[in-house]
């Protein structure tokens, strides 16, 4: 049987990848983005399969009758992908609390409105999905992307709560984090307006890293959709999806260097129970 897809931000990157796969697969997509005119090309190619949306995902007053429209229209939602969203760098220092506000209304207000918005439908149909995509750096974080992995630490912890509320009811839930892949992304980061000369040592190589770095990226944002429709429909989905060979280094990398630090304080940590 085929699906209804959500998709936001799909005019680009993961986004549009994730929707011509669903096509490919002989889905429906309900693709939107702020622009639905950034949509018409697949619009134009799939017309009988891709209705063009315009959603802002930090429009989270409009969120409701968006959803109640695409559920009356289509009769259903199987699947949210909550993808929208921009790369941002610098220092937790240059950034200003109106650009870390920001990413958080992108990465996490954003999908939490569309999520809420989206489980009545699933629930009373059964089963769904929710597709989250986060990053590598939700898991681990480096100079330089602090604000950044701050939005998509936040976006893991909702959804692993999720998980365990909506998993008894027939809804899965699965996190994407992927590694670097040729998405645009880079292209479309924004940089925290103010350097800080003491920052240019650490935040200064991701900095050059998202500068020079777009388009060279090793990850395939198709190899990437193709693993994201498998995911949830496998009998064992799982909650996190490490995408590319160093996100999967990384993540491991990262969940050694916890282990081995709580080993190495162990002891201290457990005696500041009460002496029965």
């Amino acid at each position: 049987m085929s699906r209804v897809w959500l998709v936001t931000g799909a005019n680009s990157g993961f986004g549009r990848a994730i929707t011509e796969a669903a096509v490919a697969a002989g889905d429906t997509v309900v693709a939107t983005a702020r622009r639905t005119a950034t949509l018409d090309g697949l619009v134009a190619r799939y017309p009988d399969q891709v209705d063009a949306v315009r959603l802002d995902v930090t429009d989270t007053a409009r969120i409701d009758a968006v959803v109640a429209d695409v559920a009356a229209r289509h009769g259903r939602i199987d699947v949210l992908v909550n993808n929208a969203g921009r790369a941002h760098v610098g220092a937790l220092e240059e950034t200003t609390e109106a650009e870390l506000r920001s990413l958080f209304e992108v990465h996490v207000f954003g999908p939490a409105a569309l999520t809420r918005a989206v489980l009545p439908h699933m629930r009373a149909r059964r089963p769904g999905a929710i597709v989250q995509l986060s990053s590598m750096v939700g898991q681990m974080s480096f100079a330089g992307v602090s604000a950044y992995s701050a939005t998509k630490f936040a976006l893991e912890g909702l959804s692993e709560g999720l998980a365990a509320e909506v998993g008894p009811l027939g809804i899965t839930v699965l996190v994407v984090e992927p590694g670097a892949f040729r998405t645009g992304l880079f292209g479309d980061a924004r940089s925290a307006n103010a350097e800080i000369d003491a920052y240019a040592d650490t935040v200064g190589p991701t900095r050059n890293m998202i500068d020079t770095g777009d388009g060279t990226q090793s990850g395939d944002p198709a190899k990437a959709a193709a693993a994201i429709l498998t995911a949830p429909a496998a009998e064992n989905t799982p909650l996190r999806l490490p995408l590319g060979p160093d996100a999967v280094d990384a993540v491991i990398g990262h969940l050694d260097s916890v282990r081995t630090e709580v080993a190495t304080w162990e002891k201290v940590a457990r005696d500041t129970a009460f002496d029965n």
